[in-house]
């Protein structure tokens, strides 16, 4: 224990800070609910959870990141600089689901001191704007006493840091938990919730619950897959791109925007990364291809669209029939698949297809998952937007995935489940 404490003694020495003024950031009680401000002005959260594409969010008219962790923080801190956003700088706790015990008071104590130091290095950063005090520790958790170290780090940031509100994000929440943060972390200032397709009842269910504090969306955005449509064989079934960029414009029109006592909203993800499939979650495709929401959220963001606009993918279709009416085909069959989509630009369409493996590598609450391999079937035609092909031999359950590109690399993508016998 000794040497560790020195150990982290010498990090802190030799991570420099910033002292050139930090930010000061604000939350001020209004008649209807709460603001934030930054610098004294007014400031509405435009956020998104990031992985790249930091000039898209900036030129889109987003104004914050949010982080998990401090690993990224160099970088983003140095994008969020060249683009003039500003940061939600998470700290990553050790959650129960991944082994970590909070009734283990020297493993507490250390989490506690190894980031101490990063918090006193940026806690002057320009572009600080708050700080995240862990991530969903209450998902598949049974130990409440993490919350008495979610307080150990928002008191201590208080005690350094008198500039930058804190936050602590969960999953959807219940009663038991904003009671418990509530009555145990009065050093968190802001609520985040990472609510999905329970968005529409979040600020109706805080003030039930008795929250007075100010939320704001930690991460939002397409239906998560655990609460997805299944197919007869249990498979979750994706929206299409078309629908989650409706789906995002309804959603925060009607469920973030109204509501007084919401600071705003981190979208997710802003970037592409594989989690049931690669497209799931992903604004962006692995190729770096802009999808539909991006331009609803540079609409929502600047109450303008794009100069250029991502196509749109109208419906995919397995001999006839759409993903969510149980595609049950026998191997080594020969099928077709339709895919229709037009271009609000008027640009000529490419069309792409694959038909991969479900994923055999499935985790929780978004840890990283390796992208399925490709099924073994054989092309027949692939002639624009259609795509006929000859099942794999071997039985099991796969995805046929059709992505559909504009003249400058926008993209649009939709997939259907089916199953081998």
């Amino acid at each position: 224990m000794k040497n560790s404490f020195i150990l982290l003694l010498s990090i802190f020495l030799v991570i420099p800070g910033y002292s050139d003024g930090g930010s000061k950031v604000e939350i001020l009680k209004t008649d209807t609910g709460h603001q934030l401000q930054v610098n004294g002005e007014p400031f509405y959260i435009k956020g998104a959870g990031i992985d790249d594409h930091y000039d898209v969010l900036a030129a889109s008219g987003g104004n914050s990141i949010r982080t998990w962790g401090v690993g990224k923080w160099e970088e983003v801190f140095e994008m969020a600089e060249q683009y003039n956003l500003y940061v939600c700088a998470g700290i990553w706790l050790g959650q129960e689901r991944q082994g970590f015990d909070y009734s283990d008071p020297d493993a507490v104590r250390q989490q506690f001191e190894k980031y101490k130091p990063y918090i006193l290095k940026y806690k002057d950063h320009p572009n600080l704007l708050m700080w995240g005090v862990g991530n969903e520790l209450n998902l598949f958790y049974t130990n409440t006493t993490v919350w008495n170290a979610v307080e150990e780090f928002a008191r201590y940031i208080h005690e350094v840091d008198g500039n930058h509100p804190t936050m602590t994000a969960t999953t959807f929440i219940e009663r038991r938990e904003a009671e418990l943060i509530q009555n145990q972390c009065p050093s968190i200032d802001i609520l985040a919730l990472n609510a999905y397709a329970g968005l529409p009842v979040v600020a109706d269910w805080l003030n039930d619950f008795g929250w007075t504090k100010p939320y704001i969306l930690g991460e939002w955005g397409t239906f998560g897959h655990w609460e997805a449509s299944k197919t007869s064989w249990n498979k979750p079934i994706e929206f299409t791109s078309k629908e989650k960029a409706d789906l995002y414009l309804n959603e925060y029109q009607k469920h973030i925007l109204p509501h007084e006592n919401c600071l705003g909203a981190y979208v997710f993800f802003w970037g592409s990364k594989q989690e049931r499939t690669s497209t799931w979650y992903s604004l962006f495709l692995n190729n770096g291809a802009k999808t539909q929401a991006v331009d609803v959220l540079h609409y929502l963001w600047k109450n303008e669209w794009p100069e250029n606009r991502a196509p749109v993918l109208d419906s995919l279709m397995l001999d006839g029939k759409n993903a969510h009416q149980n595609n049950i085909l026998s191997a080594g069959t020969v099928h077709e698949a339709l895919a229709w989509a037009n271009d609000l630009d008027d640009e000529e369409l490419n069309y792409s297809w694959e038909i991969l493996h479900e994923p055999l590598d499935k985790k929780d609450g978004g840890d990283e998952e390796e992208k399925p391999p490709v099924g073994d079937y054989k092309t027949l035609m692939e002639q624009s937007n259609s795509f006929t092909f000859k099942t794999p031999n071997t039985k099991g359950t796969y995805r046929l995935f059709v992505f559909v590109y504009d003249a400058i690399g926008n993209g649009a993508h939709a997939n259907i489940p089916f199953l081998v016998e």
